[in-house]
């Protein structure tokens, strides 16, 4: 399960969703097995400069090896930084989970 964070200074004007999106998109065309990304953003009213970071979390599978990982750290920060319109710092991190990660989906019965 993929999780994507967006952490940004609120003098920022983007479109989460539309980032969210992309990122999603570009993700399950480089590897269709990675599913739908939960995706957050937490804008920040107290910073220092202008700023995003955006941290790709992903599960460590054999096939996302160093290349993979290059390639779509460009892919997507190329897509990110078309929704970007002011000059910033921008920060993009792609991280893979360790050996104890747990990620499943939690139901409960009757619930919507």
């Amino acid at each position: 399960m993929t999780h994507v964070e967006i952490k940004y200074s609120d003098n920022l004007t983007f479109n989460t969703q539309d980032i969210f999106d992309d990122v999603e998109g570009i993700i399950n065309q480089k590897d269709a097995s990675a599913g739908v990304c939960k995706s957050r953003a937490y804008p920040c009213s107290e910073y220092k400069h202008t700023h995003i970071l955006i941290t790709i979390s992903l599960l460590t599978k054999p096939h996302r090896d160093e290349q993979f990982t290059l390639e779509l750290s460009a892919e997507l920060e190329h897509a990110i930084k078309r929704h970007l319109k002011q000059s910033l710092y921008f920060s993009l991190n792609i991280e893979y989970s360790g050996a104890y990660y747990t990620t499943n989906v939690h139901q409960v019965d009757g619930d919507g």
